[in-house]
């Protein structure tokens, strides 16, 4: 019984290292400038505010977005908010922009 429960455990931390590893090398293909929106899109401003934030047109901000969904296979606003926050990335506060 201990040892199935030890077995048991074992592969579910392998499965949550190697879903952390994909989702770690996904995130490594994003630009910097990806990098830098993420974490605003993840805290649910729009893409006129983050455009203002980081100084570039909201254009640019939906190209960036299209592009970092595509690279991180995130089918959903929802999903990338997941992955955000299984990788502990930061995110700025609406209440500090």
């Amino acid at each position: 019984m201990q040892v199935q429960a030890g077995l048991n455990s074992d592969w579910a931390r392998r499965e949550s290292d190697k879903v952390m590893s994909g989702l770690q090398g996904r995130y490594d293909s994003l630009t910097p400038r990806e990098k830098e929106i993420i974490g605003f899109v993840a805290s649910g401003l729009m893409n006129k505010q983050i455009a203002a934030e980081v100084g570039i047109s909201e254009i640019t901000v939906k190209v960036h977005r299209g592009n970092l969904m595509r690279k991180m296979g995130a089918r959903s606003l929802a999903d990338l908010v997941r992955m955000v926050d299984q990788m502990s990335l930061p995110r700025p506060h609406k209440g500090t922009i």
